[in-house]
């Protein structure tokens, strides 16, 4: 390509744009994100950040957008109105979910609502055997009776999910075309399509998730597309996927939850492609933005992926207290403290942050757009973190002393300390919470976070990035060019890919290669059919197992390679769990529980160097006092100009690096070098 580029990432406060050339980010913008009509944002984001760079939309060749819709629909429960149809004595499943409890002891557990009501779910007389064969046929006549009675009550889609359909499809296939004949208006929605794997209540939960917000996805992409093309961007836009592919509208519409985290995978992508230009293959990526915080392990040059995911869980930290899709997705720990995040104090008279956020509407008070409870951002500033006149690079002017009052009257004064005591607490809260999920983050996956270089990106991260990393013991922070925009820059850096996966369990031993390969053509096919209807020529798959030792309860991911069948496969396993657990299993037989394939075509070749950026003159913009417990309070701190830094150049904390979307602190004792790719590596 050689013409533009633009990613568009939609979060919870800001809408970032970013648009690449052949020689690097050519612009970038930052709009409020407009949360009743969210392709409004990109529209008008769109038309600034190109008339201020003195482009036009129709030189723009690729597009690609990523979104927190689907999240927000699953957690505020805006979908569509939905029934489920199971076999007969599996309709209370999403109910009854799992053995597990995330709080062993807790007698007043809480757990989200099904999506789906137990008045919506429907028992089918029919069954499959774990082999595949029917035990009792489809009764289509049921089917027939209940699609009518559905369609005049105006429910809107239907998740059909029978028990081992993933095996057999044929009973799911035969009830929708018979709630086709009947009721076509019916948006249905099977699971040997969606995800056709092994586990009931995770099969039926992402079914039914998929199914939920469809109708509401789909009608958002294609507003979008019509906005862009009005906009004079001529191709089609793709749209990230949870695993850090791209896909095209039409298969983004038909499998929404593959698109449920899009966003957060965009910065690790970024990273990803940093750090390899800069040979660091293993790093941790820290996001902070307005709503939430984000950490991914970036492990061999790639972000780490896992196909077990949990949205809107009833306690952030705690697995199972969620509503679990089976999908892949970039595998991070996110928290709820963003710039947006709101202080409190809580019942026991403690400070506490987030999880709940003011947003863009009202956002926090400094914003000066109604907000009335005191914010991270408005703690930043109170602490001289932030000028109160060049955020947004001047773009917007922020309300010091608001700040200091909602910070005073709500933080300060019951606990009885001054304001910038309660704006440091507040700052230093929300990096111990973010250290400490990511030190359990990296320590579950065999790393150790002290080793690790940390990329920060965000329109908050790099305030907050060096605080993060010291109480981490990290060595250094690098904040690469355009961090408050990274997510959007590295969807430009994503590959268009989709991956497929069958259920097939079975002992290592009693597999022949025939059999393996077989599968994988089925599936490889599948993917290279998907790819060039989408334009690509050249495709390429992966092959993995998930594999356990017999007896287990879950699985690893282990790549699959023709070898010296079947002991390459086992050297593979034995070598990945040795990695991950630091020791091998005992000795009992292995067996395969999944067949994954990945197919993507090339990766783009794109440069994330700020295109034309020759610095000149002084890069000191002057001093202001910033707030350091560790050196007394407030100290005299100069503030540099990021654009005006050149490769080499040296800045000794304390110190402050301005740029429009964001800005780098380097408390007392730090050292921050700039990079020969533009990127500040700091030191802590």
């Amino acid at each position: 390509m050689t013409g533009l580029r633009v990613g568009v990432d939609i979060g919870g406060t800001f809408t970032d744009l970013c648009v690449l050339d052949r020689t690097g980010v050519v612009a970038v913008g930052k709009v409020l994100t407009t949360h009743d009509e969210p392709a409004r944002a990109v529209e008008e984001g769109l038309k600034r950040t190109l008339a201020d760079a003195g482009l036009v939309a129709g030189d723009v060749e690729q597009f690609v957008h990523g979104t927190t819709l689907v999240t927000n629909a699953l957690i505020e429960r805006k979908g569509a109105r939905t029934a489920l149809l199971a076999t007969a004595g599996f309709r209370d499943v999403l109910e009854m979910r799992r053995e597990h409890r995330y709080e062993l002891y807790d007698l007043l557990i809480e757990l989200p609502d099904p999506l789906v009501p137990r008045h919506l779910r429907f028992d089918v007389p029919e069954r499959i055997l774990a082999d595949g064969s029917v035990h009792t046929g489809l009764d289509e006549e049921y089917v027939a009776r209940l699609g009518r009675e559905l369609d005049a009550r105006g429910i809107d889609a239907v998740a059909i999910c029978f028990l081992h359909a993933f095996t057999n499809p044929a009973h799911e296939r035969r009830a929708a075309e018979v709630l086709e004949e009947v009721a076509p208006r019916l948006r249905v929605a099977l699971s040997s399509e969606v995800v056709p794997e092994i586990r009931e209540f995770e099969r039926t939960s992402t079914t039914v998730a998929n199914v939920y917000v469809q109708d509401l996805t789909e009608r958002y992409l294609r507003d979008l597309e019509r906005r862009l093309h009005e906009s004079g961007v001529r191709p089609s836009p793709h749209i990230m996927l949870s695993n850090g592919g791209i896909a095209t509208v039409d298969t983004a519409a038909r499998h929404p939850i593959r698109i449920l985290e899009s966003g957060p995978a965009g910065g690790a992508l970024a990273a990803s492609a940093i750090g390899a230009a800069a040979g660091v293959d293993d790093l941790l990526a820290f996001d902070m933005g307005g709503t939430t915080a984000k950490l991914c392990m970036i492990s061999g040059g790639a972000p780490l992926v896992t196909h077990e995911f949990e949205v809107d869980r009833k306690y952030r930290l705690l697995p199972g207290s969620g509503l679990p899709v089976k999908v892949p997705v970039t595998d991070m720990i996110e928290i709820g403290v963003g710039g947006g995040s709101i202080a409190r104090i809580d019942a026991l008279g403690l400070l506490t942050v987030g999880p709940d956020s003011a947003g863009s509407e009202p956002g926090p008070v400094c914003y000066g757009r109604g907000g009335t409870e005191p914010t991270v951002t408005d703690a930043d500033l109170v602490l001289g973190y932030l000028d109160p006149g060049y955020f947004l690079g001047g773009g917007m002017t922020l309300d010091a002393e608001g700040a200091r009052e909602a910070i005073r009257s709500k933080i300060a004064g019951p606990l009885g300390v001054s304001v910038e005591e309660a704006a440091w607490g507040i700052h230093t809260s929300v990096n111990e919470d973010m250290a400490n999920a990511a030190r359990v983050h990296a320590v579950e996956r065999g790393k150790d976070p002290a080793k690790l270089p940390m990329f920060t990106f965000g329109g908050a991260g790099p305030v907050h990035g060096v605080g993060v990393a010291r109480a981490l013991g990290a060595p250094e922070v690098v904040a690469p060019p355009a961090a408050g925009v990274l997510s959007a820059a590295g969807f430009l850096t994503a590959p268009l890919a989709f991956d497929f996966v069958r259920s097939a369990r079975a002992a290592v031993l009693d597999l022949s290669w025939e059999q393996v390969d077989a599968l994988f053509a089925e599936m490889e096919a599948e993917g290279t059919e998907l790819l060039r209807k989408s334009g690509v020529d050249d495709v390429t798959h992966r092959r993995i197992a998930e594999m356990r030792y017999s007896g287990q309860g879950y699985e690893i991911r282990v790549p699959v390679e023709r070898g010296n069948w079947p002991e390459s496969l086992i050297g593979a396993f034995t070598e990945t769990y040795r990695t991950l657990y630091r020791r091998t299993g005992p000795d009992v037989g292995i067996e395969v529980l999944n067949w994954r394939v990945v197919s993507s075509g090339p990766s783009p070749e794109v440069t994330l160097k700020l295109a034309g950026a020759e610095a000149e003159g002084d890069a000191r913009k002057g001093s202001r006092p910033a707030y350091f417990p560790a050196s007394g309070g407030f100290v005299d701190t100069a503030v540099f100009d990021r654009y005006g830094l050149k490769p080499g150049d040296r800045v000794d904390g304390p110190a402050i690096v301005e740029e429009r979307e964001s800005t780098v602190v380097v408390p007392p004792g730090a050292r921050c070098v700039v990079g020969e790719d533009a990127s500040l590596v700091v030191t802590v």
